[in-house]
C-alpha cells in the first residue's frame, strides 16, 4: 500500500452548524447531497453525518465529547499564530481544550474541540518545514 491519506471525514452531529463553525476559521466548502467538502493542502477534509458515516463504515454510531483517538494537527509558521487560531476556533463556537503553551516535546501548541468534540492540535514546531504552499515536510528523524 502506498502511503497516502486523501480524505478526512468528520462525522458530524448537525451539519449546517459544522459547516459555520469551519466556514467561521475561514474555510471554504462545497455543499453536495448532504456532504461539505474542504481542500485542504493536498487533501480533503469532509463534513457528513455522524450516523451514516458510521453506517457507511458498518459500525454503530457513537456519541460526540468522547476521545475517539484522532486529533487532527494544524501546523503554523509562527507562534503567536497558534494564539490566533486558538481564538478563532473559541469564537466560531469551538472550545479550546488545552491553552497554548510550550509542550513537553518543546515546541508551542494548544488545543480545540469543533462543536462536535473532534480535537485538533494547532502548533507551531521549527523542526517541522512547513512549505509555501502549507504542505508539510517531516525531517529526517534518524539522522
Amino acid at each position: 500500500m502506498e502511503q497516502r491519506i486523501t480524505l478526512i471525514t468528520l462525522g458530524v452531529d448537525d451539519l449546517a452548524r459544522a459547516k459555520r463553525f469551519y466556514a467561521a476559521l475561514g474555510w471554504r466548502g462545497q455543499e453536495v447531497s448532504e456532504t461539505v467538502f474542504f481542500q485542504a493542502g493536498g487533501l480533503g477534509l469532509v463534513l457528513w453525518s455522524r450516523d451514516k458515516l458510521a453506517a457507511d463504515s458498518g459500525v454503530s454510531p457513537g456519541t460526540a465529547g468522547g476521545f475517539g483517538g484522532i486529533v487532527l494537527a494544524h501546523n503554523v509558521r509562527a507562534d503567536k499564530e497558534v494564539d490566533e487560531l486558538l481564538a478563532a476556533a473559541e469564537a466560531a463556537g469551538g472550545r479550546v481544550t488545552k491553552a497554548a503553551a510550550v509542550n513537553v516535546v518543546g515546541f508551542y501548541s494548544g488545543a480545540f474541540a469543533d462543536p462536535d468534540g473532534h480535537l485538533w492540535e494547532v502548533a507551531h514546531n521549527p523542526g517541522f518545514t512547513l512549505n509555501e504552499d502549507g504542505s508539510l515536510t517531516l525531517p529526517e528523524f534518524g539522522a
